[in-house]
């Protein structure tokens, strides 16, 4: 089958590393070649409908992935974890975690809880490491089909189109994380307009959150969005957010600030947006990073001197994958957030597209 292979390239890597999105896309180490698609005893094949290209993937083929995580992954790998397929005619979302049942091990104490997310074997038994996506020995949704669990396949509800069906996994992400961060304050600020952000906004509300809604967006059209997805507020910047609702103290070259937003969501997934986050939330309040920082620096002294908490959401329990495919009917409009859709041979374009870019594998 037809596939777009990642097979890491230390120099290619310290390049891309960089350089950024500057670096050649021709360079970075992708490419469209055959693949077999093995056969494991107690997986279904899936045909590939439409898989996304998330953040953390342009953060490994850009250098931005922790090297901390790296041992979790394996490669080469077919990338690609956002996955909608079809079986038997029926569209499914796939869940893309590979945990103790299904590399044929005896459940850990997490897994014994239910958090296969937080799975403690996830480079143990005869798979390699990493999920559906960044594992070697079985494809991810960059290609032309998959192998999963059927426990692991979610019907769409009736009437959800594919372009918002296969949003279903960075929900499932979003919807863990408004969780940890009950009880809702009276006011949340969302930094960071993109998939997670926008996404939050809108789960938000569909979920029942009545409280104040602010959001940072970058880019105009973002903000649009954000206000039509519940935003009671948009800001340009988050310095203006600050300035809004926080004081400026002053010594020598030095500046602090106190207050702040209760709740602070930092779905921008970069080391500004995390230093950022910190700075806004107010005194005993919270952040969630939905987002992926990377490797960077920031200031701690805010978990200590303000007493701020912070939570992270990377992906989710059974239920709760099952309630953001529970939740996509509702999410009406969500399917604006995508901003192209490529074969498998533009990928180059896909890189560089406008929004969220999706591939479709099986063009006839």
């Amino acid at each position: 089958m037809k596939a777009l292979l990642y097979t890491p390239s230390l120099p290619r890597f310290f390049a891309a590393r960089a350089l950024g999105k500057r670096f050649p896309k021709g360079l970075l180490p992708l490419r469209l070649v055959e693949v077999p698609l093995p056969e494991r005893q107690g997986f279904v094949k899936v045909k590939v409908r439409l898989s996304g290209v998330c953040g953390s993937d342009l953060a490994l083929l850009y250098g931005k992935s922790p090297p901390s995580i790296s041992p979790f992954f394996s490669f080469p790998a077919v990338l690609g974890h956002e996955i909608l397929g079809e079986v038997e005619g029926s569209l499914v979302a796939v869940n893309p975690l590979l945990s103790c049942t299904d590399r044929g091990l005896p459940p850990c104490p997490r897994c014994q809880q239910g958090e296969e997310g937080l799975c403690q074997n996830v480079a143990e038994g005869p798979l390699a490491p990493g999920m559906l996506g960044y594992n070697r020995d079985l494809p991810g949704g960059w290609g032309e089909w998959v192998l999963v669990r059927p426990e692991r396949l979610y019907p769409i509800p009736e009437g959800v189109p594919e372009e918002r069906a296969v949003l279903a996994e960075p929900l499932a992400v979003v919807v863990r994380g408004l969780k940890k961060l009950k009880p809702w304050p009276d006011e949340i600020l969302v930094l960071g307009m993109g998939t997670l952000g926008l996404s939050a906004l809108k789960a938000l509300r569909a979920l029942g959150f009545s409280g104040k809604a602010y959001a940072v967006a970058k880019y105009p059209r973002q903000a649009e969005r954000a206000l039509v997805f519940g935003a009671d507020r948009v800001y340009g910047s988050a310095k203006e957010a600050l300035l809004e609702r926080a004081k400026c103290y002053r010594y020598l070259l030095f500046e602090g600030y106190r207050g702040g937003y209760e709740a602070v969501i930092e779905a921008s997934g970069s080391g500004a947006g995390f230093r950022q986050a910190l700075t806004l939330a107010q005194e005993g309040g919270r952040v969630l990073l939905l987002g992926a920082p990377g490797v960077d620096w920031a200031d701690l002294s805010p978990f200590w001197f303000k007493e701020v908490g912070l939570v992270g959401s990377y992906t989710y329990t059974h239920e709760e994958f099952a309630q953001a495919v529970g939740l996509l009917p509702e999410l009406k409009g969500l399917e604006g957030l995508i901003g192209g859709i490529f074969p498998l041979e533009a990928w180059p374009k896909a890189l560089s597209a406008k929004g969220k870019a999706l591939f479709r594998p099986n063009v006839s």
